[in-house]
């Protein structure tokens, strides 16, 4: 016996309704609960138009990185690879009654980047605080 033989079967479906409305909670908890992480960053004194010139002239340590990696300090080659000979170079060419000289490095553009690293702590381990860059300009 089939009672059942006028009606059509309803096909289930999916109420989506209660499914965006529990996201859109999801989404807000989400936002209200997320933290966001400051980076460190490496702060920067730049130098202002309107400096007057000063009347001592600090004194320069002048640091040339060859692209072979050679360390060269005042036109003088430094004899050692490490990081301590090369701060007992710069050391060595400071006069003694000299305050706060100032690292001058020049390193070639095909020179690694870790010998430029290492002169850097070579000054920083030699207790020069005043580092600066020097650059040239492309000819074209």
């Amino acid at each position: 016996m089939n009672f059942g033989r006028g009606r059509s079967r309803e096909e289930p479906e999916i109420n989506l309704i209660p499914m965006i409305d529990i996201l859109l909670v999801i989404i807000i908890f989400l936002m209200l609960t997320t933290t966001y992480s400051r980076f460190a960053g490496l702060e920067i004194n730049l130098p202002t138009a309107d400096a007057q010139a000063s009347a001592d002239k600090p004194a320069e340590i002048n640091v040339a990185v060859t692209a072979a990696g050679e360390v060269v300090i005042n036109k003088r080659p430094v004899s050692g690879s490490g990081i301590g000979a090369i701060a007992a170079a710069m050391q060595a060419v400071v006069s003694p009654g000299a305050k706060d000289p100032v690292v001058i490095i020049n390193a070639d553009a095909k020179a690694a980047h870790q010998r430029v690293i290492d002169v850097m702590q070579a000054a920083q381990q030699a207790g020069f605080v005043h580092i600066s860059f020097a650059t040239q300009a492309i000819q074209r």
